[in-house]
């Protein structure tokens, strides 16, 4: 079997690049997005993408079962819950649909969710009250902010007794914030309110102990930051709401005859004849990530939040802003308010391009600009993974300093 090889810059300035496929002409400041997966775990991939297609039938009606057990029991153990909790998802976003199409909402309840939500998520909610006429509530988030009490009111203050159900984020896609989850779904429980989160950047960001944090659902992918491939992430439902949830897609599972497996996993494990070999990567990722640091994924996580709180200090005092929040509220991303002058000059309309896209074509770095709270104004995001090293987001620094002399000007 040929081994992918490595692919990293003669000058790089991070010692752990050599372990991923990334383009060594693209800085490379947007793991965040949809993470980055390393060589040696492709490289698994492979391998028993090699063996499924030796033998098809032996794998998928006699092997696949036995290796799906073992990684949710690894995958289990990594954040924090029984492996009877678990089961794989492609994404977080098939993760809410899950969720909030299995539920049976009656017109006139409320569905609770934040301004901060990603869209997709947002898309699935308007759905499912379109479908039900639930409505849907907004709890309004600042940022930036000083406090996670301003994340904590502003979500307890719109429950009434009509609330059913309340989705939030772990961590937010736009503003990098860290919701205080544990605490809220506390506060949720006390009053009969299920909840909904939306993890699909905490899994390998922050330490993550589902059994502690007791959510009714939690959602979160597998290939960002635990770096496991394209298309492996993990829904929890908590063992009393097992029963009424089903899959998206409804397969052999709904009537087997079997006893000696639940319905949940009977269910959810076989959706039909789809590639599995993301799933099965996931303890090659979480054994690799963890064996880059001598202090394994504890080092790493804070190596990565050290790095994300060094650069946003070094990026404020570059665009002379205070920094957003607090460094508590931020794990290995980071968003930043860019000057108003430098958004609307590089605005995307029709006769331009985005100030994303300049970066890229013009300086070679990746990094996303986001629209918040509105079109008009502008976040730039930041990540911090292993492979990226302090000289990185200088080059950043470097490119907004000549956008910013060009914008003056115009």
């Amino acid at each position: 079997m040929k081994k992918i090889a490595s692919n990293h810059l003669l000058n790089d300035v991070s010692q752990y690049s050599k372990h991923w496929l990334l383009d060594p002409e693209i800085v490379y400041l947007n793991h965040g997005s949809f993470g980055a997966c390393p060589i040696p775990v492709l490289n698994l991939q492979t391998e028993i993408r090699q063996r499924l297609e030796a033998e098809p039938v032996k794998f998928f009606a006699h092997d696949l079962e036995g290796l799906l057990d073992n990684a949710v029991s690894e995958l289990a153990s990594f954040v924090g819950t029984l492996p009877d909790n678990l089961t794989f998802v492609p994404n977080a976003t098939a993760g809410v649909n899950t969720v909030l199409r299995s539920i049976k909402f009656q017109a006139g309840d409320e569905l609770l969710l934040t301004n901060h939500e990603y869209n997709a998520c947002r898309n699935v909610a308007d759905f499912i009250a379109s479908q039900s006429g639930v409505n849907l509530i907004v709890a309004d988030i600042p940022f930036p902010l000083e406090s996670s009490d301003q994340i904590i009111q502003p979500i307890l203050e719109k429950i009434s007794k009509k609330t059913r159900l309340v989705l939030m984020d772990h961590v937010t896609s736009q503003t990098g914030l860290i919701f205080p989850v544990q605490q809220l779904v506390a506060e949720l429980s006390q009053r009969g309110i299920d909840s909904l989160i939306d993890g699909a950047h905490a899994p390998g960001l922050l330490p993550l102990k589902l059994d502690e944090i007791k959510p009714t659902y939690y959602t979160g992918n597998c290939h960002k930051w635990m770096c496991a491939p394209k298309g492996a992430a993990f829904l929890y439902i908590a063992p009393d709401r097992q029963t009424i949830m089903r899959p998206l897609s409804i397969s052999h599972g709904a009537n087997s005859p079997r006893t000696d497996r639940s319905r949940f996993r009977l269910e959810f494990d076989w959706l039909g004849t789809h590639d599995p070999t993301a799933y099965l990567c996931v303890p090659e990722a979480i054994k690799f990530m963890g064996s880059l640091l001598p202090g394994g994924w504890a080092e790493l996580m804070q190596k990565n939040h050290s790095l994300a709180l060094k650069v946003r200090e070094m990026l404020c005092r570059f665009l002379e802003i205070p920094v957003p929040t607090p460094d508590t509220l931020i794990g290995s991303m980071a968003s930043i308010p860019l000057p108003s002058k430098l958004a609307d000059t590089y605005a995307f309309n029709e006769k331009t391009i985005s100030l994303q896209e300049i970066l890229f074509r013009e300086f070679h770095i990746e990094v996303p600009i986001m629209d918040w709270p509105e079109p008009s104004q502008k976040l730039l995001r930041i990540s911090a993974q292993i492979y990226n090293s302090f000289e990185h987001y200088e080059r950043l620094a470097d490119a907004l300093k000549v956008l910013i002399s060009r914008s003056r000007l115009l």
